[in-house]
């Protein structure tokens, strides 16, 4: 297990660059180098991770952990590799909120950059996310509902008619991903773990509407965040806006300062919720929130790969899934247009910025760390 722990540590210190940076990391280090599973384990284990909401890559290091020694390394694989980052974001929170940076330019930065990294996400799902003819239609149908209501269950309904359209509409196919790895859960533990992902959708709202208690409150809200990311880890960004901007809990522009400041740490993107947490109420708030928004990775990892033999002989399973992400892609769409774009963008020189930000990422292939200092730079940079 301290192999595990040490292995993922070294990664989590050093993956910079977003989820796909992180699974070329994970190839080359147990494929390749420590050779932990062969080529085709580490297909069939990114195939499904990508098929379950959640974070890939955390939920990928999980299985890898997890096939290496027990479960118990699962759960050090993941401390190990998001340790450092959760270290960090709470570390930025601490100093945005002792004001020792008093010139706020560079939050504005900040801004800038979140602005240009959800822009070019949603350019990057849409070429990989599979074509369909009712594509579009879901996209821009799942954005303008969500920018016309502001519901606290907007999303998730826009979720679940994306489902509903999936199973009834889009044609079956039998191209599933095939697993033949076994963890050694047994079905009872497995159907435990599932049981619980979904009990816990449904009781943390029901206690929170009851206890008034903000520990609960901030399980619900980030809980409901973790389980509900389809299609990239950047779907979090609207999902967590819903729950801690809407809420009053904190402002936009430190709710986007903190995304910002995410895409230029080592390891998981989900770790933004450990600053979230920290700004809501302190460390207790980190904790709770860190938690929380991971728990359902674990549940899902758990609960779901042993039941996977069973589970995909239902081709309808991978049309759900598609008109998801559709939808999914329609949700980070009306978050880049509010409140990203426009609490980021207010002058010509602004939008030249964002501008040259994104033509940086997607023709030059910037990296996210390089992007963030041309960001902080650019408010102090301002000819007038």
């Amino acid at each position: 297990m301290k192999e595990v722990f040490f292995t993922f540590l070294k990664l989590g210190l050093v993956s910079f660059g977003g989820p796909t940076a992180h699974l070329a990391y994970f190839y080359q280090e147990f494929v390749i180098r420590k050779k932990w599973i062969s080529e085709e384990v580490y297909k069939e284990l990114l195939a499904v991770c990508q098929f379950l909401p959640g974070p890939a890559s955390s939920q990928l290091g999980i299985c890898i952990g997890n096939l290496r020694s027990g479960w118990k390394s699962g759960f050090a694989a993941w401390i190990g590799f998001t340790l450092p980052s959760i270290l960090l974001m709470v570390g930025f929170g601490i100093l945005l909120k002792s004001n020792i940076v008093p010139d706020l330019k560079w939050i504005h930065g900040l801004k800038l950059v979140a602005a240009a990294v959800v822009a070019h996400a949603i350019l990057t799902m849409w070429k990989n996310s599979k074509n369909h003819p009712y594509k579009i239609y879901m996209i821009i149908g799942s954005a303008l509902i969500t920018l016309a209501f502001s519901g606290a269950f907007t999303q998730l309904i826009v979720i679940l008619i994306g489902a509903a359209i999936g199973y009834f509409l889009f044609k079956e196919e039998a191209d599933l991903p095939y697993v033949s790895v076994s963890f050694a859960i047994p079905s009872r533990i497995a159907f435990w773990s599932l049981g619980s992902f979904f009990l816990l959708l449904f009781l943390l709202p029901l206690l929170r509407s009851f206890s008034g208690f903000l520990p609960v409150a901030i399980s619900d809200s980030f809980y409901r965040s973790g389980a509900l990311v389809f299609g990239g880890g950047h779907v979090v960004l609207p999902l967590l806006e819903n729950e801690v901007v809407r809420q009053g809990w904190i402002g936009k522009e430190e709710f986007l300062a903190g995304y910002g400041a995410a895409q230029a740490m080592p390891g998981p993107l989900f770790t933004f919720a450990s600053y979230l947490g920290y700004m809501i109420s302190g460390l207790s708030g980190a904790i709770f929130a860190t938690a929380f928004v991971f728990l359902p990775s674990f549940l899902l990892v758990f609960g779901f790969f042993p039941l996977w033999e069973k589970i995909r002989n239902y081709p309808k399973m991978r049309t759900v899934i598609d008109a998801i992400q559709f939808s999914a892609l329609g949700i980070l769409l009306s978050a880049f247009c509010t409140p990203v774009f426009t609490s980021s963008v207010y002058s010509a020189y602004d939008l030249f910025v964002f501008c040259s930000l994104f033509f940086l990422m997607v023709f030059l292939k910037v990296p996210n760390w390089l992007i963030l200092i041309i960001g902080l730079s650019a408010p102090f940079l301002k000819p007038f």
